[in-house]
């Protein structure tokens, strides 16, 4: 799947196809968080989306939350959505959980930005992937949702979800969110036909 498509896929329930994995719950824990700048910084995609990774301030000392990151993402029309992202390490393996925080323009006087059909069915849900972090270099590979619903239906997996004819939402726990992600963290076939973005940095 390609970059460009990448804030559509993650706002609009609509287009919820079988890219990515859809989940009510996170795959961390507050235990699981540990202060890190591996993401901080300006990165650009293949397709020239501008990713800003950096640490958000906190209360009224604005302290600095290094355990999360702030994603801003930069789109073509140089319109910015905002995503919580947090990193974690499940068996020497990085992984990227990512939440919507703020739409493009939801916060402006705009026309354009005001409530329409498309924003109103963005419904808050995690996604997460697979990190690989070589010199300057983030490789991020989110799970194929399609090769799981079929692992699913062929009761291959058993895990908690809800389905309707068009997609699959994770009802799981963490703890089962992140037995899933370290037993298939290295099934060629579970990021086959998943989103996939190389990011360097500028």
């Amino acid at each position: 799947m390609k970059t460009k498509n990448f804030i559509l896929i993650l706002m609009v329930a609509f287009y919820l196809s079988g890219c990515v994995i859809w989940s009510f719950y996170p795959l961390y824990t507050e235990k699981d968080l540990f202060e890190n700048e591996i993401l901080t910084g300006n990165w650009t995609d293949g397709d020239g989306l501008q990713w800003k990774f950096k640490h958000p301030e906190r209360g009224n000392t604005k302290s600095i939350d290094k355990k999360l990151y702030e994603l801003h993402l930069t789109d073509y029309d140089n319109k910015e959505t905002t995503y919580n992202v947090n990193i974690i390490q499940l068996k020497g393996i990085y992984f990227l959980d990512f939440y919507i925080s703020e739409i493009a323009g939801a916060n402006n006087s705009d026309s354009d930005a005001k409530l329409n059909y498309w924003n109103l069915h963005v419904i808050p849900v995690h996604t997460f992937a697979k990190l690989t972090v070589t010199d300057n270099t983030l490789q991020i590979n989110w799970f194929d949702g399609d090769w799981l619903k079929e692992q699913i239906e062929e009761k291959k997996i058993k895990i908690a979800h809800e389905k309707n004819d068009e997609s699959l939402l994770l009802t799981a726990k963490t703890a089962d969110l992140q037995k899933l992600s370290i037993k298939y963290a290295n099934t060629e076939a579970a990021f086959k036909d998943g989103l996939v973005v190389e990011l360097k940095r500028n």
